[in-house]
């Protein structure tokens, strides 16, 4: 199969990679609204506990434990383009039935959960269709310059949407500002539409016994394979899955926290989110010369590992005034975040052969948002006791925020200084470690 035409002047004149970036940055920006105006919901007009609040992530969470193997496998076996269609329209039907509810006066926390669960399962078809099928849409050596482009958008939606959604949530109430994100997912399908670039056709390898198409099972098992078995994915998908464990024992409960304990107010929250995500945008911008200067591997350890002072600026931010520390907090965790998930994603996506990336992706997303839930769910626990309480559950996820990089430290990743080439194509090629 012929690789994609290189337009001239990089991706900024490839039409195609410029609809796919059309549709994450509408898309982005629409999910900043509800990001915020969600929890809002349930905090300012439903009136929910810290725990019923946590509950809202982790039922939005869950699907990626539920899910994610087997979407790997549908996603491998069918074309990529229109799942993420479906995924787009659907998570827009789901969320417009937010303001509806409301403006009848019938909304609760159990739709908040319904669409929560609903939105998360079509976000797992989606982000694992999404991230296999950029390599069919530019080059090989261009994908970390794609990704960058596209954690850009997201960095930009970061800065501007907490600001734009406060305002909102300030001005037409929690419930009516969750319309703008269903309208957002819209919009992206209709870019993904418009994307003309013929995919890969979809091959079906005979199983190992030469026996037609192996079973879905068969190829869950050969994801699973093709990770664990691999040291420096296994290194990357135990950091990147332990950090959101840990930090979602934090990001459950936060906005309670900004509300509750230290007082703050819609407008004053996104306040923090959108100056704060200035490090997503920096992150983004300096994510490639960080890896040339440093090498690739040095550059996913060291990023990962500063996850942990920014959670525990978070905790030392005082009552008196938290912002300055609340932002400086928000700053290094985009900082940090960015330069991480471009180069591991970036990385994963450059060893794995095309006929693999969608159980490589959902193996990964399994592992590393499989723990969400978990993480939530535990935070809104620790939360809810009365000697822990809020500040003190932040207290232990900054501590514990010092062990994931550990995992990326102790595999070959630490060896790794260029992005290296693809292995090879079956599965059992993945055995080896990679240094």
């Amino acid at each position: 199969m012929a690789s994609p035409t290189r337009p001239r002047g990089g991706l900024l004149h490839h039409a195609d990679f410029l609809k796919l970036w059309s549709a994450e940055t509408v898309s982005q920006f629409g999910t900043q609204v509800s990001q915020l105006a969600i929890p809002l919901t349930a905090v300012l007009i439903l009136e929910a506990t810290p725990f019923e609040v946590a509950l809202l992530g982790t039922i939005e969470f869950l699907p990626f434990i539920l899910f994610t193997l087997p979407a790997g496998a549908w996603v491998d076996r069918l074309r990529r383009r229109p799942l993420m269609i479906v995924g787009d329209v659907g998570r827009g039907v789901a969320l417009g039935t937010i303001p509806v509810a409301y403006a009848l006066g019938d909304l609760t926390l159990i739709q908040l959960y319904v669409v929560g669960f609903v939105t998360g399962t079509l976000t797992v078809l989606f982000d694992v269709a999404y991230q296999s099928y950029l390599p069919s849409v530019v080059e090989r050596d261009q994908l970390i310059e794609g990704n960058s482009k596209l954690q850009i958008s997201v960095s930009a939606a970061q800065i501007a949407g907490p600001g734009i959604a406060g305002y909102l949530v300030g001005l037409i109430k929690a419930p009516f500002a969750i319309l703008f994100d269903a309208l957002s997912f819209f919009a992206s399908a209709g870019f993904v539409f418009l994307i003309r670039r013929p995919e890969p056709p979809v091959v079906h390898h005979a199983d190992a016994s030469g026996v037609g198409r192996p079973s879905i099972v068969d190829e869950i098992k050969d994801g699973l394979r093709f990770v664990l078995r691999n040291r420096s994915l296994r290194g990357i998908a135990f950091g990147t899955g332990s950090s959101n464990l840990f930090g979602n024992f934090a990001q459950a409960i936060l906005i309670v926290y900004m509300v509750r304990e230290l007082g703050l107010s819609p407008v004053q929250i996104g306040l923090i989110f959108g100056i704060g995500a200035v490090g997503f945008l920096v992150g983004a911008l300096v994510a490639n010369r960080v890896a040339n200067v440093l090498g690739v591997g040095p550059t996913i350890i060291g990023s990962l590992a500063l996850s942990a002072p920014a959670l525990f600026l978070i905790a030392l931010a005082p009552a008196s005034n938290p912002l300055p520390c609340l932002i400086a907090a928000q700053v290094l965790f985009g900082l940090a975040v960015m330069i991480y998930n471009i180069n591991q994603v970036s990385y994963r996506q450059a060893i794995c052969p095309p006929r693999m990336q969608g159980r490589m992706n959902a193996t990964m997303r399994f592992v590393v948002w499989g723990t969400i839930p978990i993480g939530s769910l535990i935070g809104g626990a620790l939360a809810s006791m009365g000697a822990i309480g809020l500040h003190g559950t932040i207290w232990i996820a900054a501590v514990l925020s010092l062990i994931p990089a550990v995992f990326p430290l102790l595999s070959p990743v630490r060896h790794l200084r260029t992005m290296p080439e693809p292995i090879g194509d079956e599965p059992s090629s993945a055995t080896g470690a990679i240094a």
